[in-house]
């Protein structure tokens, strides 16, 4: 930011887990000035956040306060039309993923942001994080065609499991979580999805609606590449293989290893990859592999609250200098809609084709 530029006088909707941790962001970042915070009730907040102005009501706020970014980490339900509300505002938009509950509304909020020329930074953290993208990079390095083989499953209790019944009343596991992981695949096969076809369950009274808390698909890209992703909510998941995270090539394969011990529950378990080990299939004369497997150490990096301020400094960066985020938006609403087919796979019984 040049020594000329006011901050960026933000707007802060939803203050869970998320919100608190974009919010932290802006707090630190010089760039933005936090104008307002707002959750649907009232709760506590960190010393640092404290002195902000506080409501109840996004609506209220966002005409009250006229902010240039709105940072939206409510329920998802409520996000694409938060967003639109807020560019139509004039504001520029942090969005948390996933972009909609539909395909339709994620297309409207892409095509605001179009016609109203305002960026919208989707919370897709993955896209931040420096050993992921290490991952990415050694994965296309290997060539496809690919399987993938990625799960997400969160053995929950007390607050963890109210928050994860609560997201249930909109949106299922697969879809909330797997987007990052889709967003994953598609960036490294860089190929059309073909098919999708998945399975669930719900395994808990405690879920009041049709939702289930356990589902896994199977998705088909147009270059061959298959790949898998398994989401699981509640205090009956098991914590034996929880986090798998491997991308198989003919020329061998690139995972990410996590400690003994890891709790499926533990917010930087879902980001934070320990190390990175590489696998070369090549095999020599005598019938034996060439190179042993290689592990990328990731000791240095950055933990949950410190990618969430990388992408806000993406956000800033992308509003200061004019970033064509149209690729970025593209690219979540794909994702979104092949989680979202699989979302009626589950309900239907069918293979859907894209």
């Amino acid at each position: 930011m040049s020594k000329t530029a006011k901050p960026l006088r933000v707007l802060v909707a939803g203050l869970g887990n998320m919100g608190r941790s974009h919010a932290l962001a802006y707090h630190e970042n010089d760039g933005f000035e936090i104008v307002g915070l707002v959750n649907r009730s009232d709760l506590q907040l960190p010393a640092e956040l404290a002195g902000y102005p506080f409501g109840n009501s996004f609506e209220v706020a966002l005409a009250d306060l006229k902010p240039d970014v709105v940072s939206i980490n409510t329920y998802s339900g409520t996000h694409a039309d938060y967003a639109i509300a807020a560019m139509e505002a004039g504001a520029h938009v942090f969005l948390e993923k996933p972009i909609a509950t539909n395909v339709e509304d994620a297309q409207r909020v892409t095509e605001a942001a179009q016609r109203l020329n305002r960026k919208v930074l989707v919370g897709y953290i993955l896209r931040h994080h420096p050993s992921w993208m290490t991952l990415i990079e050694r994965a296309r390095e290997l060539g496809g065609p690919y399987v993938f083989r990625l799960n997400l499953n969160q053995q929950s209790s007390g607050e963890t499991w109210k928050t994860h019944k609560s997201l249930m009343e909109t949106t299922s596991p697969i879809v909330d979580c797997g987007v990052h992981y889709v967003d994953v695949m598609c960036q490294v096969t860089d190929a059309k999805p073909v098919k999708v076809s998945g399975m669930g369950l719900r395994l808990s009274q405690e879920i009041d609606n049709d939702m289930y808390n356990y589902g896994h698909f199977q998705v088909t890209f147009e270059d061959g590449s298959v790949g898998w992703y398994e989401a699981g909510w509640g205090p009956m998941m098991s914590e034996t293989a929880f986090f798998v995270k491997d991308i198989i090539s003919p020329n061998g394969s690139v995972s990410i290893v996590v400690p003994e011990g890891t709790k499926s529950d533990d917010v930087d378990a879902h980001t934070k990859t320990s190390l990175i080990r590489v696998h070369s299939s090549k095999i020599g004369p005598d019938g034996r592999f060439l190179a042993d497997d290689q592990d990328l150490s990731m000791d240095d990096e950055p933990d949950h609250d410190a990618l969430c301020a990388r992408e806000q400094a993406y956000l800033l960066k992308a509003i200061r200098e004019d970033i064509d985020l149209n690729r970025h938006l593209g690219d979540a609403v794909q994702s979104l809609r092949i989680c979202l087919a699989a979302d009626t796979s589950i309900r239907t019984g069918k293979e859907i084709h894209l």
